[in-house]
């Protein structure tokens, strides 16, 4: 009987014990910050990285998507108007050409800064440019053909 009440005093010791110390983790706001922090960083790089890989797989697929539709484009064009914005591509340049001179010596440099600007921008989005002027030439084209009938 003597064991017994040592056993059931030392199971109360040690209950005591870890009641005690749970309490003094509760009551240490510090560390508990800290771990909410490191949970919260932890919850916030997981998210992080699943939405940059989202992000990542959306611009390919958005990417291949204009690549289609701009393939599409071009693929519907009529021959007649695909000749007719080469030819008026051609000229554009031959045109820029003659008067890129010309332009040196009598534009203001702000003026001339603009049409390099312009110039750059042109080079850089020509596929752009190029539907663009397909579809100003299909345009006008059907409106033609509308009128001779």
């Amino acid at each position: 009987m003597f064991l017994l009440l040592r056993e059931q005093v030392e199971q109360t010791r040690h209950d005591l014990g870890q009641t005690v110390q749970a309490l003094a983790d509760k009551a240490d706001v510090k560390a508990r910050a800290q771990h909410k922090t490191a949970e919260v960083k932890e919850q916030a790089a997981t998210k992080a990285g699943a939405l940059k890989e989202r992000a990542v797989t959306q611009a390919s697929e958005l990417k291949a998507q204009a690549a289609k539709a701009t393939s599409q484009v071009q693929d519907k064009r009529p021959d007649a108007v695909k000749g007719t914005t080469a030819q008026a591509a051609g000229q554009v340049r031959a045109a820029a050409a003659r008067a890129g001179p010309m332009r040196q010596g009598k534009a203001p440099e702000p003026l001339r800064q603009k049409a390099t600007q312009s110039a750059q921008l042109a080079r850089d989005n020509r596929t752009v440019l190029l539907v663009t002027a397909a579809a100003g030439v299909t345009v006008l084209w059907l409106a033609g053909y509308r009128e001779k009938d």
